[in-house]
Parts: structure tokens; C-alpha cells; sequence
């Protein structure tokens, strides 16, 4: 039988993201080793795996960074906020000046290189996706978003077609540790940072934590972990990703939030591993940031103007467009975590009125051949349609993360 385009797809990516990581990277973990010591066997794992380490002390492996002039989060952000009756206005973005945390962002797979892997020179395509779902995070911290030699797609696409998975999986891990480490070594200084993933970024955000800073100091470091857009499983009996419990309040640090979303008229199928229920009974975790952020399931979406790929100029109002790269929809969209069907995900509601002039829906779909792949659900927008929410939840976990910083030293 022939598989649907999304089951195969999901397939090869899940089927790459669970791939095992480097296994001497395990003590990283267990904080015993010296940085040389790390370093030297990074090398040696490197070496005996065919690859080359990235160097993160060179700005060309970086997107983001706040000692590289030009990056992919200096760009225009600005977007327009289009109200129910089709009245308009621009929101500019200015970064923070002196912003109280940092954010370290893996993005999700996007590279069109050729090979199983990407390369470490960034194409427009890694750029435009960091843009669109990192750069806003300038508001509320300083932007780290290394290159990394992830798993492309067209490695999926060769999957699709029944070929080999050739991905290196120890080179893609080992970019991630270093560029962590990096970070650690010469910008971190103490400060609290907020680990953020999507889709296969997100798989090696919970990696990374497991590997490299659950029992380190680096630990006590994190003010949150978001890894969206991928499944995350906790802990049965803690109800945990190891120490870090699902967030409840708009506050709270040392803590994970996550989801996958789906249309209220498209709910996952059978088929799709987004959300699924593992074999033992676990649940994917899902935090609604539209009530995390305290704006009552209504979410505050930031959606590209040029849809997700950059190929598609997006109609919102009277099917018109807009000037600026983004666009804001008040009241448009809300969501509620759902569990049903062998699934738990962010179900999310389009509230179009045929009668307005403003758009009655958004994109994020995959499609295939013209058709709605349902396996994928809103994976596309994942973050875009909570853009806002996101941002203010990371703006109060940062403030309360340094507050209580200050009150133990005190």
C-alpha cells in the first residue's frame, strides 16, 4: 500500500530526530569531565565519525549573535494588526537594550542542501525561518541561533522514496554541543537563558538537556525550556522533563513548555506521530501559552506575510496582502489542549466571519498535490500563531528568574 505523503514524511522525520546521539556525550551529563577533556574526546568523536567539529568562536557559524553585525535577527519585523472589521495599523519591533536574559534557538528542519546533512553555510532558507520564528525574541533577551548540520530535506525526501537514511547523526549532535558550549564558555557569565526548538530543533533542545546540562551546573541556568512543534514525553511519575515540571503560571521558571497544533476541524489522524499517546500510555505534554501568557486561550499570532516557505503572499484583508513581513489578527484564533483519540495537542480554533472583510482563515498547512496533509497539522505555524504569547511569557519568566537571582545573593 502506498503511504500518504505526511505518514512518510513524519516517519523519516521522527526516524531522524530519535536517532541516538553521540553516546560519549553522556558525560557532559554527568558534569565530571573538564572542558579539555571534553573538548579533546569531542575531537576524537569527531574524527572517528568522519567529520570536522564547527568552530563556534567563528560569527560565520552563528545566524544569531549579539557580537555579529548584520545577523539573521537583524531584520524588519514589523507587522500590522488587522482588526475584526478590516481597520489596520503598523507595530514597529525595537530590541531590548539591555534584556535580562539570553535565548539559545535550534530551528526546525528547512536546509534545501543536496546532502543528508546541511553545511555550515546558512542558506536563505535557515535564515528566513530563524527570522520568522527567533528574531522576536529580541524584545525580551539576547539571540543566540547557531548554524548546525541538521538533517535536510531532502534526506527526508530521499526516505519518502524508499532510500537509506544516510544522515550523520553524531556531526548533527556534535554542532549543538559545541555551539553550547561555546556559548557557556564565552557569553553566558551567569546569566539565565531560555532554550528554545522547534520541530527538529526542539528534539535536539531536549537532547541537549538530557545530555549536556541535566546534573551540570549549567542547570541552574535555565529559566525555561520550549521545545515546540515535536513530541515531549515526561517523566510518569514526576509528571517531568527530569527536573523541569510543565509551566503553570506566566512566571514560573525551571520549567517546560511545549505543544503541537492541529485545526479544530483537521484533529490528528491514526496515522500522525504528532501528539501521539506512546505504547505504554504516555502523554505528549501540552501547555496552551494562550493561557500560560493570561490572555484566556486567545491567541496573539505573528503569521508571515509571505506564508512559511516565502513563496506565498498571504491575503488578510479584502484577500489583499500587507506591507509589512508579518501581520497581526486579533480575536482570529484561539486554542485549548486537547486529548482525544490517542493524541493530546493544542487544538486550535479560526474564528472567520464571512461578513467582515478581514481573512476567515490563515495558512500553515502542509500541502501535498493541492491537499491538506493532515499528519502535520498547523506544524508550520506552530509558533507563529502564539508569537505573542510566547513573548510575553519569556518576558515575565525572565524578570522573575533574575529577581529571585537577586534575592538569593542578597
Amino acid at each position: 500500500m502506498k503511504k500518504t505523503l505526511g505518514a512518510v514524511l513524519t516517519a523519516a522525520l521522527l526516524a531522524a530526530c530519535n536517532a541516538p546521539a553521540d553516546p560519549d556525550s553522556e558525560a557532559g551529563a554527568t558534569g565530571a569531565a573538564e572542558t579539555s577533556s571534553k573538548d579533546a574526546q569531542a575531537g576524537e568523536v569527531a574524527a572517528s565519525a568522519g567529520f570536522t567539529e564547527a568552530d563556534y568562536g567563528d560569527m560565520g557559524n552563528w545566524l544569531c549573535h549579539p557580537g555579529k553585525a548584520g545577523d539573521a535577527c537583524d531584520v524588519d519585523l514589523s507587522y500590522t494588526v488587522v482588526e475584526a472589521d478590516g481597520t489596520t495599523r503598523v507595530e514597529g519591533f525595537e530590541a531590548a537594550d539591555n534584556p535580562l536574559v539570553d535565548c539559545f534557538y535550534l530551528y526546525p528542519t528547512i536546509s534545501a542542501d543536496s546532502g543528508a546533512n546541511s553545511d555550515l553555510e546558512p542558506g536563505p532558507e535557515e535564515k528566513r525561518v530563524t527570522a520568522t520564528q527567533f528574531a522576536r525574541f529580541g524584545e525580551v533577551c539576547r539571540t543566540f541561533a547557531p548554524v548546525y548540520r541538521q538533517i535536510t530535506l531532502s534526506q527526508l525526501m530521499a526516505a519518502m522514496a524508499g532510500g537509506k537514511f544516510e544522515g550523520n547523526m553524531e556531526m548533527r549532535y556534535s554542532d549543538v554541543q559545541g555551539a553550547w558550549d561555546t556559548y557557556l564558555e564565552t557569553e553566558n557569565n551567569g546569566r539565565g537563558v531560555v532554550l528554545i526548538g522547534h520541530s527538529q530543533g526542539a528534539d535536539m533542545i531536549q537532547t541537549l538537556l538530557r545530555n549536556d546540562i541535566i546534573g551540570t551546573p549549567a542547570e541552574d541556568r535555565i529559566v525555561s525550556v520550549l521545545p515546540i512543534g515535536y513530541n515531549t514525553y515526561v517523566d510518569a511519575e514526576t509528571g517531568a522533563l527530569g527536573p523541569f515540571e510543565p509551566c503553570t503560571t506566566k512566571d514560573q521558571t525551571g520549567c517546560v513548555l511545549s505543544y503541537v497544533s492541529f485545526r479544530e476541524t483537521v484533529p490528528p489522524p491514526s496515522t500522525s506521530m504528532f501528539g501521539q499517546t506512546t505504547a505504554d500510555g504516555q502523554r505528549a505534554l501540552c501547555v496552551n501559552p494562550a493561557e500560560l501568557s493570561g490572555d484566556e486561550g486567545q491567541l496573539d499570532a505573528r503569521l508571515s506575510a509571505d506564508g512559511f516557505f516565502g513563496i506565498e503572499r498571504v491575503g488578510f484583508v479584502n484577500g489583499d496582502g500587507v506591507d509589512t513581513p508579518y501581520a497581526s489578527v486579533p480575536g482570529l484564533l484561539s486554542a485549548e489542549c486537547v486529548e482525544a483519540d490517542g493524541h493530546t495537542y493544542l487544538e486550535v480554533t479560526v474564528h472567520g466571519d464571512p461578513t467582515d472583510p478581514r481573512t476567515d482563515d490563515i495558512s500553515g498547512d502542509v500541502m501535498a498535490e493541492g491537499e491538506v496533509v493532515a499528519d502535520w497539522g498547523l506544524h508550520l505555524v506552530d509558533m507563529n500563531m502564539a508569537m505573542g504569547n510566547l513573548l510575553a511569557i519569556v518576558g515575565a519568566q525572565g524578570e522573575a528568574w533574575v529577581a529571585a537571582e537577586a534575592a538569593g545573593e542578597e
